[in-house]
């Protein structure tokens, strides 16, 4: 039997006419960290290697700490469903994968990453919390994972899938690890739809988050791009049809605080 893990990660053409095929392509995959040509997977790396000693704090205080309550609210999906074996996607710093094994008390939980420097960080986090006998972290390409097909009940992921260089693929991937029946619970910054949450929105991406992030990390460029791919990513309705595209049997959404970040859940 064939293994999908070693398939292709090429999109998968579309047609357009008799004798032409396309590939789609987000507008987010498009951009790359500080502007600079070559494998957006490396880039994004190197951005988060460079930020990682202030990630957490510039977090947390940019969201006047509301990311710990969507965090909770995804997990809180995923309570119903008792998942023991679970995989937390772009872990970064590891809080999503504490508060997930806080709240759920798996068996076990790999946060993946493509960032040591973010998992160093996770690494000494789960420490102090006692839970390094049940969450570990792997340095992990999230489009091409080591990980057998139907490995984990559950999967999660925090504000990480708008930086994949290509997310079908990445959906894909995360459709093949997981079992059949398992469950996906992704919360992901969004733009505001309605009046005046958009427009206050977009004043304050543009204008106090870049800064405030030059001052606290001295790299203002890593936040410009974290916003440019919040504004390019598809969201709603459109991720509905891009979940349904990996193969996931049913999916839907929710928009939290206004529409600043959305919840998405899925099933295989």
């Amino acid at each position: 039997m064939e293994d999908s893990r070693y398939k292709s990660s090429y999109k998968t053409p579309y047609k357009l006419s008799a004798n032409f095929f396309a590939y789609e392509m987000y507008e987010q995959e498009k951009i790359k960290p500080y502007g600079k040509d070559g494998d957006k997977g490396k880039l994004v790396e190197e951005m988060f290697d460079n930020i990682a000693p202030t990630y957490d704090k510039l977090n947390h205080r940019l969201s006047w700490n509301i990311d710990r309550g969507w965090r909770k609210k995804a997990i809180r999906h995923l309570a119903q469903f008792h998942p023991q074996h679970m995989l937390d996607i772009a872990t970064g710093t590891g809080d999503f994968a504490i508060l997930s094994a806080q709240m759920l008390r798996p068996k076990s939980l790999v946060g993946i990453d493509i960032s040591e420097g973010m998992m160093d960080i996770g690494r000494g986090k789960v420490k102090a919390s006692s839970l390094d006998s049940v969450i570990s972290f792997q340095k992990e390409d999230c489009l091409s994972m080591s990980f057998a097909d139907e490995s984990f009940d559950a999967i999660t992921a925090a504000f990480g899938i708008r930086n994949f260089s290509d997310l079908d693929c990445g959906l894909k991937e995360m459709h093949r690890v997981l079992k059949t029946g398992g469950h996906l619970s992704i919360v992901e910054l969004s733009q505001p739809v309605s009046f005046p949450m958009k427009q206050l929105f977009s004043v304050y991406s543009h204008t106090f988050l870049p800064l405030y992030g030059r001052l606290i990390s001295k790299d203002q460029s890593a936040y410009k791009y974290l916003i440019n791919t919040i504004e390019a990513f598809p969201q709603g309705e459109r991720m509905m049809e891009i979940f349904k595209k990996a193969g996931f049997k049913q999916a839907g959404f929710k928009r939290l605080t206004f529409g600043i970040c959305t919840m998405y859940y899925a099933t295989k």
